[in-house]
């Protein structure tokens, strides 16, 4: 899908990155589209003043904050509209009586335009495909034709207006290599937070690791191979039901972020009946190491 151009989000941009990953390019920029907003700020005013310039309303009008865009970088449905003329698009509501009554099957249409709550983005058909193409994915989302409609579905349930793209829209790469090609997607892309809260999770677990390796066996360097680390990382995650050796570790990694100097065995409640000290607890830790390493093995194997 690296022929695909996705914009990921960035501040409140959604409605520039809503049009770029629909017409499949850097097309509009915020001054471009700020540009577009104080001109339709200009236009309404203009007609608010054939009422009369000391007119109530009129002042009333001045007063207010334009509606068309604002300092985040919220831009409204109008600009976005005007946006697309210069390009011969137009846009229709998905759910409204007019266009229910055409019964045309999304399938036969070329895109989407979706908002919620100040949130732009666009689901688009690329050669014989469809891509959910939201900048608050870490990439595009392949959209199956028979799930399209039950996706239209969902959104609309849950408050998105959506609204129809119409006219053609110009040649991209990736709509000319999708027309030759089917493309499959293994993994589903990720929300761009969560992929940051996953990456996060994984620097603080090896730090605390780290330090716990510290503390018990006076080395600041990792006993097991990176490979063999990163796998019980990943498996530490996944574990639900914590055995007794990953209570035990849990517990004087707790302690060693509080920076305790009391001494493990003492602060560890007894799991097995004995206390344990830091040899013993290294010999446990060494031994769940090496028993998820063998669980490792045997799925893949």
């Amino acid at each position: 899908m690296e022929s695909i151009f996705h914009e990921k989000q960035e501040g409140s941009l959604c409605a520039q990155h809503c049009l770029n990953n629909l017409l499949q390019g850097e097309y509009f920029s915020p001054v471009e589209l700020s540009s577009i907003a104080h001109q339709l700020d200009e236009e309404e005013r203009m007609r608010m003043a054939e009422g009369g310039v000391t007119s109530e309303d009129y002042r009333t009008f001045l007063q207010q904050p334009s509606g068309n865009m604002d300092d985040s970088g919220f831009f409204s449905i109008q600009v976005i509209s005007n946006a697309l003329k210069v390009w011969g698009l137009e846009l229709i509501l998905f759910n409204s009586p007019e266009y229910q009554r055409l019964r045309i099957d999304p399938i036969n249409e070329k895109s989407f335009i979706c908002n919620y709550k100040e949130h732009w983005f666009t689901v688009r058909k690329l050669g014989k495909q469809w891509f959910n193409l939201n900048s608050l994915l870490t990439g595009p989302e392949l959209i199956s034709d028979t799930y399209l409609a039950l996706f239209l579905a969902q959104l609309q349930q849950e408050g998105y207006s959506i609204f129809v793209v119409k006219g053609d829209l110009p040649d991209c790469e990736a709509d000319q290599l999708l027309q030759m090609i089917r493309v499959q997607q293994m993994h589903r892309p990720k929300l761009i937070g969560e992929e940051l809260a996953q990456l996060k999770e994984q620097r603080v677990l090896r730090t605390d690791l780290e330090r716990v390796l510290e503390a018990n066996d006076g080395s600041g360097m990792l006993d097991e191979d990176e490979e063999d680390l990163q796998r019980a990382l990943a498996l530490s995650r996944q574990e639900i039901d914590l055995e007794d050796e990953e209570a035990d570790l849990r517990r004087a990694i707790q302690l060693s972020m509080q920076g305790s100097s009391r001494n493990i065995s003492q602060d560890i409640p007894q799991t097995s009946g004995t206390n344990l000290t830091s040899e013993e607890l290294r010999k446990r830790r060494e031994a769940y190491f090496e028993n998820h390493n063998s669980e490792v093995y045997e799925r893949k194997f």
